[in-house]
């Protein structure tokens, strides 16, 4: 187990740090805090792997935040801000977790590094991280983001996919993220992990009353689709999960291309990949190369992590993830 000694220098002032961080380069950098807090990296690491041994499902919600986070007024933890009409509660964003997590590693770093730390770079780190713990492949990505100052509940569904949008309005969203068809379909592999509600899949299919299956949805495997209505019965409650990946749902692999292919994809958005000529042979691709999944996934997740970052001047470094700065 790699150690690494931080040692803290408690005379250094709080002007001297703000001045730090404001005359920091206005482009994200591989060694952003070498300088200032060179083991931040390492200790957002260590509480993302501590918190996973004790919770198997901390990966996929880190994960989950990070996207929710980055579509909405780009990755700069708006979705963190608490507040009656802030991202974190509109009522897509209500079954985010991962919050303590991303509370815990700023506790630490602001003991160890006062006020260098973004809690936005927190959430991209906090993200890789997870899915190297899984078994994702290990990514470098760049830091030196700022946090938000703005988070507007009215933001969050004009710019996050639903569960059951066409391949033309999963498109369009993307796109105007700055993503390509090949991000969509690589980072789609997110649902290799991470649970989900049973509302958000329960329209495609229903019983009759006699309590049989009846399929609305044939592009879903009947025998898939007779697995979940036992999993989500109508009378189940509104906080049952189930696993995205009904195979490997612990691990970060190919499963879920596999599975698309035999349709076993748990959402709509997920079967459209295979309504598509272009995104049906990017999925048999990553199906048939875990290797080659991967390597996309790292370009895709750094693209990801990136859109409408904050840098330079603008936004702050909370104090606390869940508010602004008094």
């Amino acid at each position: 187990m790699e150690t690494r000694t931080v040692v803290y220098n408690s005379s250094v002032s709080t002007l001297f740090i703000f001045c730090i961080a404001a005359s920091a380069s206005a482009s994200l950098s591989f060694n952003f805090y070498a300088a200032f807090c060179p083991s931040a990296e390492f200790m957002v690491r260590n509480t993302v792997r501590s918190a996973s041994s004790l919770d198997p499902s901390i990966p996929g919600k880190l994960l989950r935040l990070l996207f929710h986070d980055c579509f909405v007024e780009g990755c700069d933890a708006s979705v963190l801000l608490q507040g009656n009409k802030t991202e974190r509660s509109d009522p897509a964003n209500t079954s985010l977790g991962g919050f303590s997590v991303i509370d815990s590693a700023k506790r630490v770093l602001e003991i160890f590094c006062p006020g260098i730390v973004s809690c936005a770079d927190i959430v991209g780190l906090a993200a890789r991280d997870a899915v190297e713990i899984v078994g994702g492949p290990v990514i470098q990505i760049p830091t030196g983001r700022r946090d938000g100052m703005i988070s507007a509940a009215s933001n969050v569904r004009p710019n996050i996919v639903d569960t059951s949008f066409t391949m033309n309005e999963m498109i369009k969203l993307f796109s105007s993220k700055g993503l390509s068809i090949d991000d969509l379909v690589v980072l789609s592999g997110a649902h290799t992990i991470g649970r989900a509600h049973c509302s958000a899949f329960s329209d495609r299919f229903q019983e009759d009353l006699k309590g049989n299956l009846k399929l609305i949805d044939t592009s879903l495997d009947s025998s898939y689709a007779k697995q979940l209505m036992k999993q989500c019965p109508a009378s189940a409650s509104s906080s049952r999960t189930v696993n995205n990946d009904p195979e490997t749902s612990l691990v970060f692999d190919n499963q879920y291309f596999k599975n698309l292919l035999v349709h076993k994809g748990l959402f709509q958005s997920d079967s459209a990949l295979l309504s598509d000529d272009i995104t049906r042979k990017l999925v048999e691709d990553f199906a048939n190369d875990q290797d080659h999944f991967f390597d996309s996934w790292s370009q895709s997740f750094l693209k990801l992590s990136s859109i409408g970052v904050k840098t330079g001047d603008e936004g702050e470094i909370r104090q606390a993830c869940s508010a602004t700065n008094v």
